[in-house]
């Protein structure tokens, strides 16, 4: 019993342990120049120096803060006028149009655009993360709103409960699994969002390291900053995870 729970939680490990073997043995191998394919213990080395030197760390805090900063923009708005939307018909016609609009243009393509508008400063890569954030999030909460059957609100209301508290106590709690997984969504969005903001436009940050470690043929730093991000996006969606799974109990 005790082997079948030990498989079931490191299992997963053992397909990433083949890769890093096999990374490590066919750049040991000499294939491909070390500059291009640096093998596994390089890589590892190379992530370890720009920590200790503050390198790595100091570009991770600017673009971690950045995405917090888009996100929490994002996902509050998406969700308040997601509740709103949802909820109220009226305010459905009128809103719907213009966000199916604007939703499908891409991230990027406004860059130039607000460039123009405010300039290269913080708030150019968070308003990106902002947009990459809010529609997912927004038409989530839309679709669990619309999904939860008015009868349990009918029900509530013949019962003597206000609109209001009907919907707080019954539509949204409701709702909440579709929100969280907008939310999910959009984490792994925005940094792939602010990365190709920070590779554009901004001086520092992961992005930036990124396209300034091509320049100097640092394919080892590029690896890095590629981990640094995965590990980034997992880790936010794990977090999102747990929380869904602490508040949607019923879940």
């Amino acid at each position: 019993m005790k082997s079948v729970i030990s498989d079931e939680r490191f299992g997963w490990l053992i397909p990433i342990l083949i890769l890093i073997f096999s990374w490590e043995a066919i750049a040991r191998a000499n294939i491909f120049p070390e500059y291009l394919f640096p093998p596994f213990s390089k890589v590892i080395s190379t992530g370890y120096f720009l920590a200790e030197n503050g390198v790595l760390l100091s570009n991770l805090e600017a673009s971690l803060l950045r995405v917090l900063a888009g996100l929490v923009l994002g996902s509050v708005t998406g969700v308040g006028l997601g509740m709103l939307m949802g909820y109220k018909d009226r305010v459905y016609r009128m809103l719907h149009p213009i966000f199916s609009l604007l939703m499908p243009i891409p991230v990027l393509g406004w860059l130039p655009l607000f460039i123009l508008w405010i300039g290269i400063n913080e708030a150019l890569p968070i308003l990106l993360v902002f947009i990459c954030s809010f529609f997912p999030v927004l038409y989530n909460t839309i679709s669990g709103i619309k999904s939860v059957d008015r009868g349990y609100v009918e029900i509530a209301r013949s019962l003597g409960a206000s609109g209001r508290r009907a919907f707080l106590d019954i539509v949204f709690p409701l709702a909440l699994q579709n929100i969280f997984t907008g939310m999910r969504l959009e984490s792994g969005m925005a940094w792939r969002t602010i990365v190709a903001a920070e590779m554009i436009a901004i001086p520092i940050g992961i992005g930036a390291l990124l396209i300034n470690s091509q320049y100097l043929i640092r394919v080892d730093v590029i690896m890095v900053c590629l981990g640094v991000l995965a590990v980034m996006t997992l880790l936010f969606e794990k977090i999102l995870l747990w929380l869904e799974r602490k508040i949607v109990k019923w879940r």
